[in-house]
């Protein structure tokens, strides 16, 4: 019983004294905050390109100091990948995504980098209503009636509302210009058409080989490589004895790039070795290896959906600047995507009403003639950017080079 009072008499002396420790006054409460997450292949050989993504992301959410009204705009990065594949995950991304539409404070989903990860989240993303901007799909059946596989992309929009938008032009341009750039400036009469099987790499030589009898191409071969494998010569020989002048490889670096141009030259094939933009990245580079790379070698040409970083102008040309001084180098040519994404999501959710998902998703897909990096432009009936300008790059002296502008909108180029 005295041990009892003791004890009472002992916790109400600490009440007093946390009482009197406490402040005087309403308690502040914290300010309200919102969720923008990305999710990108963060481990593997994509990670140098994802990085830049991330630091442009990063920058336009900098350049509102970090709020909009009285909200706190908060930024999570998840990564896809997983160390196994060394590429995105599947069940990761599921995971990512379910996590996302779970958080009733996220109100926006940049992402996916490559187009298979976009089939498994958009569905997902679509069930609850939250807008998916992407940097980095150029698969066209995601989003356009018609230019993929069967019910494509009805069966990613569950909810029968369009919650996907991208800010990069897509495959049907993309192996349409590619082709056009080999019948036209390389001259070519022969290609042989190599994928990697993948629904980006595949979509992209399909749109490829259905060009190149209208360019005066022969295709000469359309085959699905293993993106595991060790090497690739007997496949090789099969290419020169066909006669091909070019190879064309729906591919990525990821799936294997970089080893079939290595194994092209070993084995004496100097033909033009052209590569969408899954490429367009230093890691191909660096896994190609000087040699393969020399012109010596043969030609290597890369398309890209836009112009590489040092080609952009106006407020283009203002970010590349902006990130060489806060990063120390130039940034890779998808982090302009990234940054013009999270600004259009930013501008939506600054002229959303409630700033809730439905009024977000509305406001992104209401966006019309806007100002940024990339130009102006506007999203269509499909979700798609209205920006259609292209480019081809070459490699020099270990680095990209740009050899031209193509595609609609290649007037804008300097």
């Amino acid at each position: 019983m005295i041990r009892r009072t003791a004890s009472a008499a002992a916790a109400l002396a600490l009440a007093s004294l946390l009482a009197a420790a406490a402040p005087s006054g309403p308690r502040a409460s914290a300010p309200p905050f919102l969720t923008i997450v990305s999710s990108l292949p963060r481990t593997g050989s994509a990670n140098s390109q994802t990085t830049s993504i991330v630091n442009g992301i990063k920058m336009a959410i900098e350049e509102r100091g970090g709020k909009i009204g009285d909200f706190e705009i908060r930024y999570e990065d998840l990564d896809d990948a997983s160390p196994q594949k060394g590429n995105w995950d599947q069940n990761i991304e599921a995971a990512n995504a379910n996590k996302a539409a779970k958080d009733p404070t996220c109100v926006g989903y940049i992402g996916t980098y490559n187009s298979g990860a976009a089939k498994i989240a958009m569905p997902i993303l679509n069930k609850a209503g939250l807008v998916m901007v992407s940097p980095g799909n150029t698969y066209p059946g995601l989003t356009k009636p018609g230019a993929g596989e069967a019910n494509e992309p009805r069966i990613y929009r569950p909810s029968g509302t369009i919650s996907y938008f991208r800010v990069v032009p897509t495959d049907d341009i993309q192996g349409a210009v590619a082709c056009e750039f080999c019948a036209k400036d390389l001259g070519s009469k022969k290609a042989f058409i190599l994928h990697d099987r993948e629904l980006y790499g595949k979509g992209i030589a399909d749109v490829f080989k259905k060009s190149a009898p209208g360019m005066g191409i022969e295709v000469m071969g359309f085959e699905g490589i293993d993106p595991k494998a060790s090497n690739y010569r007997s496949l090789v020989t099969k290419i020169r004895s066909t006669g091909a002048d070019v190879v064309f490889y729906g591919g990525t670096t990821q799936t294997n790039a970089a080893q079939i141009l290595k194994d092209l030259r070993s084995g004496g094939c100097k033909v033009p070795f052209v590569t969408p933009d899954g490429t367009f990245e230093n890691a191909y580079i660096e896994a190609a290896g000087k040699d393969a790379m020399s012109p010596e070698s043969g030609p290597v040409y890369i398309t890209f959906g836009g112009l590489p970083s040092e080609q952009l102008t106006g407020r283009g040309a203002e970010f590349v600047e902006r990130y060489k001084k806060k990063h120390g180098e130039v940034p890779e040519a998808y982090a302009v995507y990234g940054y013009e994404a999270c600004k259009v999501l930013l501008d939506a959710i600054d002229r959303a009403g409630k700033k809730d998902r439905a009024t977000v998703l509305a406001a992104v897909a209401a966006t019309k003639d806007f100002e940024g990096a990339l130009g102006t432009w506007s999203f269509d009936e499909n979700g798609d950017t209205t920006n259609r300008l292209m480019s081809v790059n070459t490699v020099k002296d270990g680095k990209f080079a740009f050899v031209k502008a193509a595609g609609g909108g290649a007037g804008q180029a300097k």
